[in-house]
């Protein structure tokens, strides 16, 4: 886990290379992060992971009964999974309305390690700490007071209330009622009337037509689409954008804003050059 003290850590080491690694206390299973090889964990030891074996039947002499038939059985073999240039060929219909879905970009909480990982996951083991990483979607559509650590999307409902915590994820919506910090490494939008009293940090910040929002600690974001009611700091190392609906009160700091025909802007403005 990302909040895991050292002392539910064990050290293994690989059995076919010898490789010393950091892995959970509670580990069954693990790949060796120097030869990739696979092996299980007893008793705190690195062992070679079992293989099926095969077992010959015992010769059967003239005298014994001949055994019943069992019912045939269908056997199944598992599929192997093919490479890239291997992939079965998809029907034309298939990919239309099935596509395939891009790979994910995942950050570790623990180390900042930056990899990618397949759409359908529902969690992920980052290649360099071993560290725990969610995949799981939140959707909040009730009272709310523990944290979230997620690289999902969350959605809190018009229902949904989030409160006294912070919230880590990748897309995080808000049609309810947010009090806590807020942490996205994609896009924060808000729907809803209300006051944040975390820190936010986001990649893109959207307050929607008709929200009203005031933010008690400074925005950090790296663009900022505004088309309701803000006030507070905002900081973005891209562009500002007030449409024609737009009403910010308070510090801007940007590298561009733009001020649609009707936005209202007060307060002071800071123009910075990007990096």
């Amino acid at each position: 886990m990302a909040d895991e003290p050292q002392r539910h850590r064990i050290e293994v080491t690989c059995p076919e290379c010898g490789h010393l690694q950091s892995e959970p206390a509670l580990v069954i299973s693990t790949q060796c992060r120097a030869c990739r090889a696979n092996f299980q964990v007893r008793a705190g030891q690195g062992v070679v992971r079992d293989r099926p074996v095969t077992r010959l039947a015992k010769p059967r002499k003239d005298s014994d009964p001949e055994p019943e038939l069992a019912p045939e059985k269908v056997i199944i073999q598992p599929l192997l999974r093919r490479g890239p240039a291997e992939q079965a060929p998809q029907s034309f219909l298939k990919r239309l309305f099935n596509p395939a879905k891009p790979p994910r970009d995942i950050r570790c909480f623990t180390c900042s390690h930056s990899y990618t990982t397949v759409a359908e996951a529902q969690s992920s083991q980052c290649p360099k700490c071993s560290g725990y990483i969610s995949l799981v979607d939140y959707d909040i559509t009730d009272n709310w007071n523990r944290r979230i650590q997620t690289c999902g999307d969350v959605v809190i409902q018009k229902s949904g209330t989030v409160t006294g915590v912070t919230v880590q994820c990748h897309n995080l919506t808000v049609l309810g009622e947010l009090a806590g910090s807020v942490e996205c490494s994609g896009d924060l939008i808000i729907r809803s009337n209300g006051k944040i009293i975390g820190k936010v940090t986001c990649k893109n910040l959207r307050v929607e037509k008709g929200a009203r929002v005031e933010f008690l600690n400074p925005v950090s974001a790296t663009t900022a689409f505004i088309d309701g009611n803000v006030r507070g700091q905002i900081f973005c190392t891209g562009s500002i954008t007030l449409e024609k609906r737009a009403q910010l009160q308070g510090l801007v700091r940007a590298s561009s804003l733009v001020v649609k025909p009707g936005a209202k802007h007060i307060g002071t403005i800071e123009m910075v050059t990007q990096a």
